[in-house]
């Protein structure tokens, strides 16, 4: 028997790669993945992923054609790239979907990458410098990747253990990104300064930063009413037929 061969389409990651390590396929900025099959619709109807979570890594491991690369090095928006294409891979492009009651119909291909400056990108390094308005401390961040999402998960589910009624979602975040804090990179110090000394407005003020400088997927789509939205995924995201 002849040796199928399968399509493949190459994806461009919001970030360029920029901020892999140049040991990681990723630093390329470009990732290959399959088209959808019947073996994927298993993945996605897997009781079991869905229940722990996971069935879209478990979906993105399997479309992904290079099988050294890490789901859980990924960005957050590089993962969301991934995700909108295998989307695209597996059921086209045109998403039906319910807005404000109306029913709309968006082309996924027309997604774009948000506009970044990456001026402040050095390659191979995940890693930014911001200083806070109201006190003038300097910090370093880094973008969230796949595995920094699993450890804020552990941990807030440690911390709600201890106390039920606790609500650490944010803090946890912060100190999870935030390296240093005037050049102290300890733990215990960066710990300190969320809980103690990092004010409300430079907070908010540094997490609008994020927002707007973190490479990901523009997911708003003007209505024809002129109303700009955000693309509410749900369900029907993976699943065209759910009702």
């Amino acid at each position: 028997m002849a040796e199928l061969k399968f399509p493949t389409e190459t994806i461009e990651l919001p970030s360029k790669g920029l901020i892999y390590p140049l040991t990681l396929p990723l630093s390329s900025g470009k990732v290959e993945m399959k088209y959808m099959t019947a073996k994927e619709e298993d993945i996605l109807t897997n009781q079991s992923y869905i229940q722990k979570g996971i069935v879209l890594d478990k979906l993105l491991q399997s479309l992904i054609v290079d099988k050294s690369i890490d789901i859980d090095d990924l960005i957050i928006g590089d993962k969301n790239a991934l995700l909108i294409a295998s989307r695209v891979l597996g059921y086209g492009s045109k998403y039906p979907v319910k807005i404000k009651g109306k029913d709309v119909s968006i082309d996924l291909s027309t997604l774009e990458n948000k506009e970044i400056d990456f001026s402040s990108f050095e390659q191979g390094k995940n890693e930014f410098s911001y200083t806070l308005e109201s006190t003038g401390n300097v910090i370093t961040y880094k973008l969230l990747t796949g595995k920094d999402e699993k450890l804020i998960e552990k941990e807030i589910a440690g911390l709600k253990k201890i106390n039920s009624d606790a609500s650490p979602e944010l803090t946890t975040r912060l100190k999870q990104m935030i390296l240093s804090v005037n050049g102290d990179t300890e733990k215990k110090t960066i710990r300190d300064f969320v809980d103690n000394y990092f004010l409300a407005r430079d907070s908010r003020a540094f997490r609008e930063h994020i927002k707007n400088t973190q490479p990901d997927v523009n997911l708003n789509v003007t209505l024809d009413s002129g109303e700009e939205v955000a693309i509410p995924i749900g369900l029907s995201f993976f699943w065209p037929d759910y009702n």
